[in-house]
């Protein structure tokens, strides 16, 4: 194992072990993949993420193949999208409580707030429930994370799209975040859902801005221009 090769997935060990900090997974559930050479990297099937090093992450192929540990039994998923959607590079699947909780309802969590639009659209699908581990859940994902960054899994938990690992940490919490906030205004009866046409023009103003994307460098989301100090 190359230096390279084990600060990758010495990241990917920090981010699964970022996801329990930040109270998105718990014990040895949830998974995580990085697209990586002729294949792509991925967690191994029930192993702690604290006792979790960089020889145990699992190097598979397209073809289903493997080295190393059993991967998780989500990796057909994880294959698919990463297969399908070359725009992205992780995959993070979690049982995050508020969003696992909306999933259990099989709600699609519409645009009662601005930030549904850093998924991509003007709502958080929610996929059809499918057998843990099963290609009808890799199925259903695909279809509800068309056009999106993330998607709920029925019954199951959440899932989330990212560039790099710290944007899909990011997106996974923000998930997490809207299901909680779309929880707490339930409360309340049903919230107003935001126009198709409003949604467009915040989908836009977020493209301009590169609103939402994740961990930026400092001064990406500026539009304002900088003076000059005056000599």
């Amino acid at each position: 194992m190359t230096p390279e090769d084990r600060a990758t997935r010495q990241a990917m060990i920090d981010t699964c072990r970022a996801m329990d900090a930040r109270g998105i997974n718990q014990g040895t559930a949830g998974n995580l993949s990085l697209r990586h050479g002729a294949g792509f990297l991925i967690t191994p099937s029930s192993l702690p993420y604290d006792t979790m090093q960089p020889g145990d992450i699992v190097e598979m192929g397209w073809d289903g193949t493997y080295v190393g540990r059993r991967p998780s039994s989500e990796w057909r998923f994880h294959r698919d999208i990463l297969k399908a959607r070359t725009d992205m590079n992780v995959v993070l699947h979690c049982h995050s409580p508020y969003a696992t909780s909306i999933a259990c309802h099989h709600r699609t969590i519409p645009a009662f707030h601005y930030m549904v639009g850093v998924m991509g659209g003007t709502t958080l699908r929610c996929a059809r429930y499918a057998t843990f581990g099963t290609q009808a859940l890799s199925d259903a994902a695909l279809e509800a994370l068309q056009d999106r960054k993330a998607c709920l899994l029925g019954q199951h938990g959440q899932i989330a799209l990212g560039k790099t690992l710290d944007a899909a940490l990011w997106m996974a919490v923000e998930v997490e975040t809207l299901a909680r906030m779309y929880q707490q205004a339930l409360v309340l009866g049903e919230p107003p859902v935001l126009s198709d046409d409003e949604m467009t023009r915040v989908i836009a103003q977020m493209t301009r801005m590169s609103y939402g994307l994740g961990p930026e460098e400092e001064g990406a989301n500026d539009i304002a221009r900088p003076r000059t100090p005056p000599t």
